[in-house]
């Protein structure tokens, strides 16, 4: 995997026994002492589950808290636990190292908000509710969608791999009627994808430029030419209309060219014919 080269920010966290710790496996450790927890609790787990689950009623009564703990305990199995935080280690510490410890950060953010995020908006027409799920297969979505050759299970492309499981799941909500998981898959998986398209430069977002407020201009009195040209430090010019002009292009450097007159923009306006005219003059 090294080949397909590593960020800069690709830094481990921290060191164990030698062995680099990623913050990728940082998560994965973390899920793994919560399982524990869960496993050492037995039933009396229950009321822990009811209160950090994710449910659109309660977050619309201000537990918003649910949306950052709904996945964070996930009761122990081979599948799909161990296999989610196999994937986890694997392609999530791969995804770290290649975009740097920072875009991974967001990445996994969003592959663990975006989804209770879009059913609370669900929760609006049809109450939705949720628990432990640590986003194993949208990282392998977003892995797959960087490195579509990469050979993964049993020299199976990982973007072919991406799709069938993607595809197994989809199926699997649409036989049991679970719409809510289907649309955790869908936008989890949706938005890693997004995600890493994003990072590769194949989109980019709006720039959202607010209104802002223009300062007025302040129209300011004439300068006489004489002090305007003592004020700046110069030598006054043989030519008094020269000297005006001097002092007109001070004030317009100072506070722009609104702040002219109707009458210095004249005189603008005339000495600038007038050296179009000498122009003329000495090319003939």
């Amino acid at each position: 995997m090294s080949g397909y080269g590593y960020s800069e920010e690709h830094k481990p966290v921290t060191y164990w026994r030698g062995h680099p710790i990623y913050a990728s496996h940082f998560i994965v450790v973390v899920y793994c002492v919560l399982m524990f927890v869960v496993a050492v609790l037995g039933s009396h787990a229950s009321p822990i589950f009811r209160w950090l689950s994710f449910t659109s009623a309660d977050v619309f009564r201000g537990e918003v808290w649910r949306l950052f703990t709904y996945g964070l305990f996930n009761p122990p199995s081979i599948v799909p636990f161990a296999v989610d935080m196999l994937m986890l280690w694997w392609f999530g510490g791969e995804l770290e190292r290649t975009f740097g410890r920072k875009v991974y950060a967001y990445l996994y953010a969003g592959i663990y908000l975006v989804p209770v995020v879009v059913l609370s908006l669900v929760g609006l027409i049809q109450p939705t509710a949720f628990l432990g799920e640590p986003g194993a297969l949208a990282l392998f979505v977003a892995f797959a969608t960087h490195f579509p050759g990469a050979p993964v299970f049993f020299t199976l492309l990982a973007k072919w791999a991406a799709i069938v499981l993607v595809s197994i799941y989809t199926l699997m909500a649409l036989a049991a009627r679970d719409w809510t998981s289907m649309i955790f898959l869908w936008s989890t998986c949706g938005y890693a994808h997004l995600f890493v398209r994003y990072q590769q430069g194949h989109f980019t977002l709006p720039d959202l430029r607010f209104w802002k407020r223009q300062p007025k201009l302040r129209v300011l009195p004439d300068l006489p030419a004489k002090s305007a040209a003592v004020a700046s430090g110069k030598s006054m010019p043989a030519d008094p209309s020269m000297a005006e002009v001097d002092a007109l292009l001070d004030k317009i450097a100072t506070s722009g060219l609104g702040s002219l007159s109707s009458k210095e923009r004249a005189k603008l306006e005339a000495a600038r014919d007038d050296l179009k005219k000498r122009g003329a003059d000495r090319s003939t």
